[in-house]
C-alpha cells in the first residue's frame, strides 16, 4: 500500500478533493458510508469522512484505531460545519501527544 488517499461523503462536498487527485466515494447516508469503508479500508492509508457521516459511524470506526492504517479523519462538509470535526482533531492530538498543541486549552 502506498500513500493513497480517499474521501467518503456527500457528492457535492467531495468534488473539490477529486480535483486534487484524491479518490472520491459518494455516500448519502451512514449505511452506504459503512459499506464503502469496508471495501476501501485495505487500499487507502488516509480516508477523509465528512462529519455528518462520521458521527453516526463512531462505534464502527473504532475498529480502525487498532491498526496504523487506514487513518480515518473527519472533515467539514458543504452542509455547514459543526464543532465535531474540531473536537475530534483536538482529542486525537491530545491522545497522540499527551498535550493540547492546537488550542492551548482554549475553546
Amino acid at each position: 500500500m502506498t500513500g493513497k488517499m480517499a474521501i467518503v461523503g456527500n457528492g457535492d462536498s467531495i468534488m473539490v478533493f477529486k480535483a486534487a487527485g484524491v479518490a472520491t466515494f459518494p455516500a448519502q447516508d451512514e449505511k452506504k458510508a459503512r459499506e464503502v469503508l469496508r471495501k476501501i479500508a485495505a487500499e487507502y492509508k488516509i480516508i477523509f469522512l465528512t462529519e455528518e457521516l462520521y458521527k453516526p459511524l463512531g462505534d464502527f470506526l473504532k475498529r480502525f484505531d487498532e491498526e496504523p492504517y487506514p487513518v480515518v479523519l473527519v472533515i467539514p462538509s458543504g452542509k455547514g460545519q459543526t464543532t465535531y470535526g474540531e473536537e475530534f482533531l483536538k482529542s486525537a492530538m491530545e491522545r497522540a501527544l499527551g498535550v493540547d498543541i492546537l488550542f492551548n486549552g482554549e475553546k
